[in-house]
């Protein structure tokens, strides 16, 4: 891929460029070099992809299909992605710096998410409530919200679109994308996929560009019913604040600073595995990676002895290297802020096993796999999401302490248990506020699985059967059963 390459916006069904001509460049984490031009997006290009799912959702070809028939669109579209996941993933990889073993799955896994949300979409019904009035009948029908928002950042990407517009088109909704201008380039393959699986025009639009004017306008439009948005908790504040523009309906999935507890009777080497996966995988740019950890006293030096261990063995490299277990981070933004908040770490007290500081001898936004030993729960690195491979570890001796430091915390999105004592799992589930809880394992997801956090990780929930709910709303429709005419009101009985 040594051309640069020029991408295209897919609104209403066509291919094109920011109607002031207006790009800016992508750039390879893993070399630091622009590899694509994205356009930029001005106000009236978003003002035109916002009306067209409106025009398609109030009379176009999709307003006038059947459940099942929408359903069918979504198998097209997962066969597709199942088809085309190597292509997508290499995309995804040069983009964002993420393993390609990593974009490759996922890209492939996400087609179960389509195939799910295809099977929902005839599934979706109302009620016919036990009404306290005689000869009345009353039902609820579920009816599409109309035009969707759903704002996805960079890292998981295709997930994100998946939980997002899976459940939105299976309910009738039509869809305004936005990409996130750190990495756009594998939204705009995966609308060649949307345009070859042969949906109506205007159903699902791909738009890109930055926050103001592209995501401003897009979150204010009047025409915009719901907004589905990922990403941090600065700007999820002006996306509600822009809602008020619209009422909109709003879910917001924001970032977390998830606990990875271990008790003295977890079998240690899963535990460790477990840690491993959860903060080192995809460099630590996830969500739910988790980045607390709290060890028992009892089993914390042995614990910390075998990860830093298997930290320093970790082989950094280029991402699309089969043989590479830890890639890029993806922005300089990201690099220097995981390097300040180390450097605090430390003046605060923190000791650093390993790593804690930028690969020296290669070129690219490399960080080594970094475990910071934290002597105090009010450390500033304990509740500051870094999006990067950096632990926080720190040590406690009984159930309330951990719980206690655990949900001291402006974060609730997930949390990791490992003990041996199911008892104690459950207790320690229903005591930790985070909205996704994994015992004696980490982050597992599932299509039929809801997802979503507390506090400042957000609220509303993605993924799963009521999801697709989520994005309708209910009519009640009373029936006069009798015979009898109405009486008049002003006519003395």
């Amino acid at each position: 891929m040594s051309e640069p390459v020029h991408y295209r916006m897919l609104i209403n069904g066509e291919w094109v460029n920011a109607s002031d001509g207006a790009r800016f460049d992508s750039i390879n984490p893993a070399t630091e070099q622009a590899w694509c031009s994205i356009p930029e997006a001005t106000a009236d290009d978003i003002n035109r992809a916002v009306e067209t799912a409106h025009d398609a959702f109030s009379s176009g070809e999709w307003a006038s299909l059947t459940p099942t028939a929408r359903g069918k669109y979504l198998r097209r579209l997962a066969e597709l992605l199942d088809e085309q996941s190597e292509h997508l993933g290499r995309i995804e990889t040069i983009d964002t710096g993420k393993m390609l073993k990593e974009t490759r799955w996922q890209a492939k896994y996400i087609a179960e998410f389509f195939q799910f949300y295809a099977g929902c979409a005839d599934k979706i019904s109302g009620q016919t409530l036990p009404i306290d009035k005689p000869d009345m009948m009353t039902i609820t029908l579920r009816e599409p919200l109309g035009v969707v928002a759903a704002v996805v950042p960079w890292n998981s990407q295709l997930f994100l679109v998946a939980v997002k517009i899976g459940p939105a088109l299976a309910a009738g909704n039509v869809v305004v994308l936005k990409a996130s201008e750190h990495a756009s380039a594998a939204m705009l393959e995966f609308g060649k996929l949307v345009e070859a699986a042969g949906f109506p025009p205007g159903v699902i639009n791909i738009v890109t560009g930055h926050a103001d004017p592209c995501g401003k306008v897009l979150t204010s439009h009047p025409l915009v019913q719901r907004i589905s948005f990922t990403g941090g908790t600065g700007a999820a504040k002006h996306v509600v604040r822009n809602s008020a523009e619209n009422f909109a309906q709003v879910s917001l999935e924001l970032g977390g600073k998830s606990p990875f507890i271990v008790f003295e009777d977890a079998v240690l080497e899963s535990a460790v595995n477990g840690s491993i996966a959860g903060i080192f995988a995809a460099t630590g740019q996830s969500c739910v990676a988790g980045s607390r950890l709290y060890l028992h006293d009892s089993i914390a030096d042995q614990f910390l002895a075998r990860m830093v261990e298997i930290a320093k063995t970790i082989k950094i490299g280029d991402p699309q290297d089969e043989a590479t277990q830890m890639g890029p981070l993806c922005t300089a933004a990201q690099m220097a802020h995981i390097e300040t908040q180390v450097a605090l770490a430390k003046t605060e007290g923190g000791c650093i096993l390993t790593g804690g500081q930028r690969v020296a001898d290669r070129k690219g936004l490399f960080f080594e796999p970094t475990i910071i030993e934290c002597p105090r729960q009010d450390m500033t690195i304990v509740d500051t999401e870094l999006f990067g491979p950096v632990l926080s570890v720190l040590r406690f001796t009984s159930e309330d302490e951990v719980v206690a430091h655990a949900n001291a915390s402006q974060h609730g999105l997930a949390a990791g248990i490992f003990t041996r004592d199911s008892a104690r799992s459950i207790r320690m589930a229903r005591r930790i506020r985070a909205g996704i809880i994994w015992i004696n394992t980490y982050r597992v997801i599932s299509p039929i699985a809801e997802f979503g956090g507390m506090k400042a990780s957000g609220y509303g929930r993605e993924s799963g059967m009521q999801a697709v709910y989520d994005y309708t709303r209910p009519k009640t429709v009373w029936m006069n059963l009798s015979t009898t005419p109405i009486a008049n009101p002003f006519q003395p009985r």
